[in-house]
């Protein structure tokens, strides 16, 4: 059956809310007149002599008493246009908005206007339908198609409004494609909120409670207008429906924005381009979406980038997070993720930020399995190469490179800032730990600073370590040395024949240790095993295990040195009594959380839990306060953390003069080895000899690549160095 209704040409612009929707005693404005935040008396009604002129103009409508309008008006700029409801405008003067190169006459024609507010100054031209929206000042809507609210318009945020049943309630598939991880997105959720919401899926009654807390959070009422901000341009567009603008946003060339919050501010403006179609999301501050991307069912955290027919569904993506060309289902995002290749897929993710996914990489295909319900985990730094394909599920420790290749089962990596390689030759999957510290410092020593320098954020919620050695990393790195020292003991024992049977855990360490700690040329005939990482009967061998260790512990002696440095200066009555007793309060905390960027220590985050369910904490806005709590309390947890792990290392119940400036010294080594691999790493792709190949000659190769000794961030961290050096020396 047909929903084509045919109603009274008198009722168009009137009953925008059903009469058993209406709130007691009010009528159909009670919502716009809010909105639009103008006293009554600043309108009033047309005089005869507008009147006249606006019937010259070209100018209809069925009752000119609903026209109201500001003081100063000038009908001159009004032409050719059709009204019907209550419409009010605000001043119309004799100027011209310009925006870029685009300069246009302030007034309103070739258009027809059902039931809105117009703001003063603002140049409506070519609209063909403009119905209940409130357009502020200074704003341009140009040649545009259809562009109206209804009266149950929700712009993206998944609650309900009175009357509707739950089918309609939008939800994000986040993380999973069956939808058991679904959130109810909302204004101004973080990573940090999509993670709490989707990862702690046993716990019933917190799901029950941000459920409530969602739905509390907006008015079920029905009958809000949509929304454009004061100096939005929007131009060239086809259909607009339930959309609210932020101030200054700028949208040209969209076909289609449906049921959406566009935020934006003008000093975070947000930008949507040609092509786009963009349905059911919330895009926040200082996002960009260019030529011809897809969005359903999404939300874009701050200063986050979607172009070049990128398809974003079911997702949530991150902060400062670029994505062009390739496709994303069912995925949280963290902050600072990059993809920028047309095919490259990630379904089915939890990626947790500071990631790469390169050309070719196909991240979840479900080609082991019948189901749709496998899930990809990846730690901070995930980087897959090109032409990867991994199959769901897959686990993977901090900093995990994958070498191109199609990984044919599933996966758990627990040691970080590895290489992996699947080695079809020998049919066996090759792993080296460690192997950004060894083999590419400068990609990872950047990666810290350029995340830190790419965030754009001016009034930032979520908060994120970008730190590559924090808490969260220090865990997996001990848990990393721990099972390298086993898995080292027993290709030792292996090799020489003996049982495993009746050796314990503690003597396995013990010998895994000796190896480990002892010279190199004890360990460079074994054949390492990794256990429980790759769910299949081939072999996965650790490769240079010996080095690998050595590195871990320069990285943990570094994390915990440079961190009590910090405590160090920023003390007030500094000393190794004091540092003894503040920092070595208590054990160390070994299980931390990354809740969309930020961490803590898992304990608090339970608390966080507690405080939820128990009622203490009300609404977002409330969870995000206890949040900003939370980060005042890390930098003197991660100290703590430090202090115990170099203690750890060390084998120390305090820290000694002593010791404590062996450690100083030490870690002043470590960061002349950062310095030195810093540049190396840079130098070996300047000194390849094919990188002359394409140039005439060597000084053509110098004036198009940067050398080493020219590259200001190697620069950078030499000066780094120096400051690290004179930190280490004041502090003894």
């Amino acid at each position: 059956m047909s929903d084509m209704n045919v109603i009274p040409m008198g009722s168009l612009g009137r009953g925008f809310v059903p009469a058993e929707f209406l709130p007691p005693g009010q009528d159909e404005y009670v919502h716009r007149n809010r909105q639009s935040g103008r006293p009554a008396d600043s309108w009033r009604h047309l005089r005869a002599d507008e009147i006249e002129v606006l019937v010259l103009n070209g100018n209809t409508c069925a009752n000119w008493d609903e026209i109201l309008v500001a003081e100063e008006f000038n009908p001159v700029h009004i032409k050719n246009c059709r009204f019907f409801g209550l419409v009010r405008i605000g001043r119309v003067a004799d100027v011209s908005l310009e925006y870029h190169d685009l300069t246009v006459p302030v007034g309103i024609t070739n258009s027809r206007v059902v039931s809105c507010d117009i703001g003063d100054d603002t140049a409506i031209h070519n609209v063909r339908h403009l119905a209940h929206y409130i357009v502020g000042n200074n704003v341009m809507l140009l040649n545009i198609d259809e562009m109206h609210t209804s009266n149950h318009a929700k712009f993206g945020n998944g609650f309900l409004k009175d009357g509707e049943e739950e089918d309609v309630r939008i939800r994000l598939d986040l993380g999973n494609e069956t939808g058991s991880r679904c959130v109810m997105p909302f204004h101004g959720m973080t990573a940090g909120d999509a993670y709490l919401w989707s990862r702690y899926r046993d716990d019933k009654a917190l799901m029950a409670k941000l459920g409530e807390i969602t739905q509390n959070q907006f008015d079920s009422s029905r009958g809000y207008y949509g929304q454009v901000g004061d100096a939005c341009v929007i131009k060239n567009c086809r259909i607009i429906k339930d959309v609210r603008f932020g101030p200054a946003a700028y949208v040209k060339g969209a076909n289609k924005l449906k049921n959406l919050t566009i935020d934006s501010t003008p000093d975070e403006f947000t930008q949507i381009g040609e092509g786009v179609e963009l349905v059911n999301g919330i895009i926040s501050t200082g996002c960009h979406i260019f030529y011809g991307c897809k969005a359903v069912r999404f939300i874009m955290a701050p200063c986050s980038n979607l172009k070049y027919g990128a398809r974003l569904i079911h997702s949530f993506l991150g902060d400062n997070a670029t994505v062009s060309c390739c496709e994303i289902l069912n995925n949280l995002i963290f902050p600072a993720h990059e993809q920028h290749h047309n095919n490259s897929f990630l379904i089915a993710s939890t990626v947790l930020g500071q990631s790469n996914i390169a050309a070719g990489a196909t991240i979840g295909s479900n080609h082991n399995s019948r189901a749709n319900d496998g899930e990809i985990f990846a730690g901070r730094g995930f980087w897959p190469g090109l032409c990867t394909s991994l199959k769901h599920s897959c686990r993977f420790a901090s900093f995990t490179l994958l070498a191109k290749g199609d990984y044919p089962a599933e996966l758990n990596i627990p040691l970080p800032f590895s290489l992996l390689n699947n080695n079809v030759a020998h049919d066996q999957l090759e792993v080296m730990p460690a192997y950004w510290w060894l083999y590419n410092m400068y990609a990872l020593m950047r990666n810290s600073w350029k995340f830190r320098a790419r965030d754009k954020r001016k009034h930032p919620v979520q908060h994120i370590e970008f730190d590559f050695l924090a808490p969260d990393t220090a865990e997996e790195i001990l848990t990393a040395m721990n099972l390298l020292t086993i898995w080292t003991a027993r290709a030792q024992l292996c090799r020489n024949g003996d049982s495993l049977e009746k050796i314990s855990m503690e003597d396995l360490k013990a010998i895994g240790l000796t190896l480990l700690r002892g010279a190199e040329e004890q360990t460079r005939d074994l054949r390492v095993l990794g256990e429980k990482m790759e769910h299949s009967r081939r072999d996965v061998v650790i490769l240079k295990p010996h080095q690998a260790y050595h590195a871990y512990r320069n990285m943990l002696h570094y994390y915990a040195v440079k961190n009590l440095l910090d405590w160090w200066e920023s003390a007030a009555d500094a000393s190794l009594q004091a540092m003894n007793q503040i920092l070595g309060d208590g054990d160390r905390q070994t299980k931390w959380v990354n809740l969309g960027g930020q961490l803590m220590p898992e304990g608090d985050l339970d608390a966080l839990r507690e405080d939820i369910k128990a009622g203490k904490l009300t609404s977002w806005a409330d969870i995000h306060s206890a949040c900003d709590a939370l980060w005042e309390k890390y930098p003197l947890q991660k100290q703590q953390h430090a202090y115990t792990t170099l203690l750890e290392l060390l084998g120390e119940e305090s820290l000694s003069p002593e010791t404590w400036h062996a450690a100083l010294d030490q870690a002043a080594g470590v960061q002349d080895f950062i310095t030195e691999q810093t540049y190396r790493s840079r130098a070996k792709d300047f000194e390849n000899p094919f990188r002359t190949i394409a140039c005439r000659n060597a000084a053509e190769r110098d004036a198009v690549y940067e050398s080493p000794d020219e590259n200001p961030f190697v620069h950078q961290v030499r000066r780094d160095a120096e400051d690290f050096r004179l930190r280490a020396e004041k502090a003894k």
